[in-house]
């Protein structure tokens, strides 16, 4: 067995990307508007259990099992069921898949944990997904006792479509959750950005950046930033070396313009409290 890798006190996200490719295809999906490169290596299911057991979490910080659609993963059942039972896991999943083989082959327990928000978190996108399929989908799985919610992008063009999916949600008795549209649309940029001239700039700087998030890539390499994994940029480690461990300290980083939106922007906490940064910069 290889060393356990400790996760510093301040870290509020373990994301575990599974696979970078996609079941659907979103017009407004933020992975094509930051230089998504899709073409990757996948560990496969014996390797993933391997890393994600050596991973030193804590009751209130899950392993989020994302992508992507995680689910597409030849693997996904056989690492979901490999990982340790103390360790608790998230899932973000567009629920694709079927929802019998699903409650068949993991335990509603696998998603237990004490946080104010589900563990299962389905992504609904109106232009490529059916709303009532995808509502009898979570409430199935609702019913068997898995901690389960829909989420949905708060695009400007779709409201008309995720009012209506509120109402429906509410009279099934389905949690409904908009999250904050990012990117540039009509010539403006949406979103709430800690550092607000760190995204969708043309003139890109050199600064210091600390992480508060370990993100794994699909061929299992470790990157400080969304950016960085999401456009194959200097990785800082292999969750399967034996040697890494995490270096909790600023690096230079020369991309500071071209962030992802998802690392600077201000949101909320994995406790639910607003005003949080996945990353803290400095000038250099």
């Amino acid at each position: 067995m290889m060393p356990e890798i400790e996760i510093p006190s301040h870290y509020n996200y373990i994301g575990v990307f599974l696979s970078l490719s996609c079941n659907l295809s979103c017009s407004y999906c933020i992975n094509h508007t930051v230089g998504l490169n899709q073409r990757r290596k996948h560990l496969n299911g014996k390797q993933w259990a391997e890393a994600l057991n050596r991973l030193q979490t804590r009751v209130d910080l899950p392993i989020t099992i994302q992508g992507g659609e995680p689910t597409i993963h030849k693997d996904f059942y056989e690492i979901i069921n490999s990982v340790n039972p103390n360790k608790r896991i998230d899932l973000l999943t567009n629920i694709q898949f079927k929802t019998d083989v699903f409650i068949n082959k993991i335990s509603n327990d696998r998603f237990n944990r004490d946080l104010p928000y589900p563990a299962i978190r389905v992504s609904y996108h109106p232009e490529t997904m059916d709303l009532e399929n995808t509502i009898s989908k979570v409430k199935k799985l609702q019913d068997n006792h898995y901690s389960i919610g829909l989420f949905t992008v708060d695009h400007p063009h779709t409201k008309a479509e995720l009012e209506h999916a509120r109402k429906r949600c509410l009279e099934e008795g389905v949690l409904f959750k908009t999250k904050e549209f990012l990117g540039k649309l009509d010539g403006k940029v949406h979103g709430k950005y800690h550092y607000e001239d760190a995204v969708f700039n043309s003139s890109p700087r050199s600064v210091n950046c600390k992480t508060s998030e370990l993100l794994i890539s699909p061929e299992g390499f470790i990157y400080r930033c969304h950016h960085d994994l999401y456009n194959k940029k200097s990785p800082i480690g292999d969750i399967l070396s034996p040697n890494f461990k995490i270096e909790d300290k600023y690096s230079v980083c020369d991309y500071y313009g071209k962030c992802n939106p998802c690392d600077v922007k201000l949101k909320n906490n994995r406790f639910q409290k607003f005003g949080h940064c996945s990353v803290d910069i400095t000038e250099l």
